[in-house]
């Protein structure tokens, strides 16, 4: 079934544990990870590596923030809080997401690297290639960002 130590059998574990402390919400929201993740390895017919469970568990977040900001707008507060309670469990399972601080000098080591190996000034142009350096950056480093706080300090360090 599931391998000792891989994100889905500390999920199955995690939702035992709930189950007996009657935690109902965290419980329905760890079975929504479970299944989610369930359903990506049947999609990719073999089991998940690690990058493939975070991205599958990153896109659930994603999900739940663009709910929050549809919730907020529709004036329905209780949904939104719902919605935030819910990334917050799911992020237990992800690695720690970098701070503003730490993503702005990831981004400027990366765009740097990257300016001097392409040979020009950057411009916002540059901003396909710029992208994929940081991500790579990202990756290498083993850390989480969101991609929209990504972009948009890419695009301002082109710009400025």
């Amino acid at each position: 079934m599931t391998e000792p130590g891989t994100l889905e059998a500390l999920v199955d574990q995690q939702v035992v544990a709930a189950m007996k402390a009657r935690q109902a919400e965290r419980t329905t929201t760890l079975r929504l990870i479970k299944n989610t993740l369930k359903n990506k390895a049947i999609e990719k017919r073999s089991p998940l590596t690690p990058p493939e469970s975070e991205q599958a568990l990153a896109s659930m977040i994603k999900q739940r923030r663009d709910s929050i900001d549809q919730f907020t707008k529709g004036n329905r507060p209780e949904l939104a809080a719902k919605e935030a309670s819910e990334i917050a469990i799911i992020e237990e399972f992800l690695p720690k997401a970098l701070d503003a601080a730490g993503l702005s000098a990831l981004v400027s080591q990366a765009l740097a690297e990257f300016a001097s190996t392409s040979g020009h000034a950057l411009t916002p142009k540059d901003m396909g290639p710029a992208m994929k350096a940081v991500q790579a950056r990202l990756q290498a480093s083993g850390a989480r960002a969101e991609g929209r706080l990504v972009s948009e300090l890419v695009k301002k360090a082109l710009a400025g």
